[in-house]
């Protein structure tokens, strides 16, 4: 049997000539091969990250976050202009999320979006004006309420009628009249992971086109709540405008409805915008999708008579996404017939689930490269795996790697600057890696890792007088 015709790889996943090719759509554009068959990222060596930062290590390669943030808000920008309305595009916290990256894309002209108190003081902590921040969630708190009142943000998805109630109480209490939007589900969903899809009717976000109608209604008799729009989210890493065509369609037809009760500046269609993680993935381009997505709500207006609103998107992974590189060390490497004439090598790095989730909680697909030199092998059906004590820690599903992949190779994963560093966990008592911003040859940290004693330190049955450990890898 072979492995090109094995149910254990998977179709898209072809044998490659050779294994060293860092594929276009999938790695960050600085990153290239040089003289030695290493890798640089930004202009800096892998060695001298590993040698300066350890291992494993979350890269994110800042011209290539600025140069995103600078793409999406042009091409809605644009898309908008065509239909004489204004397009605002919130940068999605959730993807990934820390000061530095707050500032690029408040540089680069985009407003963030936040759904947690913690998200929310790391935004304000990076300068973002908090008029031109969003807040999301299926269940704030009282205090997270409190404190987006407070400091003034630009508005609040609400989510259900106790929420309306909560806010409206607050906003009073504060003299505030606070901006809103509706998140509904419109029953139009992206065709993904049942996790990864938002829209459809049972599941935890937003209200019923007929529950929307009630909650606008409710708001308007409050005066300490300002109705702006409604909001939707069809779902992640979706690749075209087609699931929006449809989402819009429903959208603008309650939108219209909700005109006879007075003015709706804004129409926002969420996010998800899809990126590249393997060689078959082809999402449009995002000056194609934000065409679409505009067109496709200018021809519902049109069709029933009203102005256009203006358009708000949450684009998060195609921002940060491609910009992000996880490197790793190999450990230890090893054969397994894996079914019938066909063997699998199992790549063990000193990383895994808790620094890279996706896998174990969508069946995320990755892609990965050794890094530390090329190799004239023939590539081998691979699984790199994590080092946690679990059968599901893959990082990895399948990869066509060197045959002669060993112990102290670096290996990285591409496409990991979102959803990663978000999701990592300490499990198994794993420290979380730094992040490193790389720029120009130059690289700095902007998370600083975890050691050991971060760790310890939380555990109050550790007497203050007890000896600290050894810490984890250089954070410096």
């Amino acid at each position: 049997m072979s492995a090109s015709h094995s149910a254990l790889v998977p179709e898209w996943l072809t044998t490659p000539a050779e294994a060293n090719e860092l594929v276009a759509p999938v790695w960050p554009a600085s990153a290239r091969r040089v003289d030695d068959g290493s890798v640089e990222i930004g202009g800096v060596s892998v060695f001298d990250l590993r040698d300066r930062f350890g291992t494993p290590l979350y890269v994110l390669d800042e011209d290539e976050v600025r140069e995103h943030a600078r793409r999406a808000r042009a091409a809605f920008d644009s898309a908008a202009a065509r239909h004489g309305i204004r397009a605002r595009v919130y940068y999605a916290g959730k993807a990934f999320l820390s000061t530095e990256v707050v500032r690029w894309v408040v540089d680069e002209g985009l407003s963030v979006d936040v759904c947690t108190r913690g998200e929310l003081e790391v935004a304000l902590a990076g300068g973002a004006d908090p008029a031109r921040l969003g807040f999301h969630g299926n269940n704030k708190s009282v205090r997270e309420l409190e404190r987006a009142v407070e400091v003034g943000i630009g508005s609040v998805v609400v989510d259900s009628p106790i929420e309306i109630e909560r806010l409206a109480a607050i906003a009073e209490r504060r003299g505030a009249v606070q901006s809103v939007l509706v998140r509904v589900r419109t029953g139009v969903h992206a065709e993904t992971h049942a996790f990864l899809a938002t829209a459809h009717e049972d599941q935890k976000f937003g209200f019923s086109l007929d529950g929307a109608a009630e909650a606008v209604a409710r708001i308007r008799e409050l005066t300490s709540l300002r109705f702006v729009g409604l909001h939707a989210h069809i779902g992640s890493q979706i690749f075209d405008s087609s699931g929006f065509r449809e989402s819009a369609a429903r959208l603008v037809d309650l939108h219209a409805d909700l005109l006879a009760g007075g003015e709706i500046p804004l129409l926002n269609v969420g996010g998800g915008f899809g990126i590249s993680y393997t060689s078959v993935d082809d999402p449009k381009p995002i000056e194609e999708v934000a065409d679409g997505i505009l067109d496709a709500i200018a021809d519902e207006c049109a069709v029933r008579g009203i102005p256009m609103p203006d358009v708000a998107t949450e684009p998060g992974r195609v921002i940060v996404g491609q910009a992000g590189v996880t490197l790793y060390e190999v450990g230890t490497v090893k054969t397994v017939t894996a079914a019938e004439d066909l063997e699998r090598t199992y790549v063990s790095v000193d990383g895994g689930m808790s620094d890279n989730a996706r896998p174990a909680l969508y069946g995320a697909d990755f892609s990965a490269r050794i890094v530390s030199r090329t190799s004239s092998e023939t590539p081998a059906l691979s699984r790199v795996v994590g080092h946690h004590c679990e059968s599901g820690d893959i990082v990895v599903d399948a990869e066509y790697l060197p045959a002669d992949v060993t112990p102290g190779d670096l290996l990285a994963v591409p496409a990991t600057g979102a959803y990663c560093f978000s999701l990592a966990s300490n499990y198994n008592y794993t420290p979380r890696p730094p992040v490193v911003a790389v720029r120009g040859g130059q690289a700095r940290v902007i998370v600083r890792g975890e050691t050991i004693d971060d760790l310890l330190s939380r555990d109050a049955g550790i007497p203050a007088s007890a000896p600290t450990a050894t810490p984890h890898g250089d954070t410096a």
